[in-house]
């Protein structure tokens, strides 16, 4: 329970400023309130002991499934919305993931427990980097009558705005109804041409891809990339945010400091929920560069422009020897490497 403004806000995290409750008290509103987990497997030293997908049920309606960090260190995040209607996939996880299982499991389940023998299933993205798709092929192969899927391609700039109703890019905002759950679509572009974020009503959760998490925010828009941050700001602005969700976990609970690419076993990784404070934070990172381009460091993220100029002597040798050290010992990482 926090007091901020001599309001008490349960839950909630307040926009900047202080000009009003966001919600009604006594209780908030009608937030759908979740639980995420207190560790991820990917923090477990053992790749035997470590499933394909970790699955948590952050309520009954709102899955958030992560890759395991033995099938690729990339370890992304996926997320699954059931609405009256139809539920969605947001993003499909990177190389030799194996989805489908994991995700049939997780649907069958939900089925079973509201006693229904189908719902469609659309399969969206954040963006189309290959971490974010390599699952595709693998879902639109599933051919399952319990969850007939409609599949939106994620570098298809014009589909993506029919689909969801986004008049103009980057500048519209569009939506999609799952029956009695409405999912705000936000163009961000600058990580990705191609990059949207995903706000929840119910649970007032911002999905903002790779464009904000604990780790290294890659720019490669860097113009794009900060208007696409005002951009959130500006739509969450007198909104609840719960959380915001990203893609990734790259960051250590150490403040400033995040784990070297290419690793594999996190024991002490940041937790995964950041707050609209972030937004501010990184804004406020963007606007100090003046336009031009530079790692920085911040507590909870880091900001990395993409490109050879700004990659460091030594960046690839690095994450080579890293990947090699992990793999080594992936099936024992409290073993140290010979």
């Amino acid at each position: 329970m926090k007091k901020v403004c001599g309001v008490v806000l349960l839950g909630v995290v307040m926009s900047a400023g202080c000009l009003r409750a966001q919600l009604p008290e006594p209780d908030g509103g009608t937030i759908e309130r979740g639980t995420l987990p207190e560790r991820w497997y990917s923090e477990g030293p053992k790749c035997m002991q470590i499933p394909e997908w970790q699955v948590q049920e952050y309520n009954p309606n709102f899955f958030i499934m992560r890759q395991s960090p033995c099938t690729d260190y990339e370890k992304p995040f996926v997320f699954l919305f059931f609405g009256k209607e139809k539920a969605m996939l947001i993003d499909t996880g990177s190389r030799n993931g194996n989805i489908a299982p994991s995700l049939r499991w997780v649907v069958k389940n939900w089925l079973t427990r509201n006693g229904r023998t189908s719902i469609p299933l659309l399969v969206v993205h954040t963006h189309p980097h290959g971490d974010h798709i390599a699952g595709d092929k693998e879902i639109q192969a599933m051919n399952d009558p319990a969850m007939p899927v409609t599949f939106l391609a994620a570098n298809d700039q014009q589909a993506t705005m029919t689909f969801y109703g986004i008049t103009s890019w980057p500048d519209g905002i569009g939506k999609i109804d799952l029956g009695d759950r409405v999912i705000d679509v936000i163009p961000i572009p600058g990580h990705s041409a191609m990059s949207v974020a995903f706000y929840d009503r119910r649970t007032a959760i911002l999905l903002s891809g790779d464009s904000l998490y604990p780790g290294r925010l890659y720019v490669q828009d860097f113009a794009a990339f900060q208007a696409s941050t005002e951009r959130m700001i500006a739509f969450t602005k007198g909104k609840p945010v719960a959380h915001i969700l990203g893609n990734h976990i790259e960051e250590t609970d150490t403040p400033f400091l995040d784990y070297p690419v290419g690793t594999i076993y996190q024991p002490h990784e940041h937790e995964l929920a950041l707050s609209r404070g972030s937004l501010l934070e990184l804004e406020d990172a963007l606007v100090s560069m003046h336009g031009v381009p530079q790692r920085m460091a911040l507590r909870d993220f880091s900001v990395w422009p993409s490109g050879r100029q700004f990659a460091k002597p030594g960046d690839r040798e690095a994450m080579q020897k890293r990947e090699k050290e992990q793999k080594a010992t992936m099936w024992d990482h409290t073993v140290e490497p010979q």
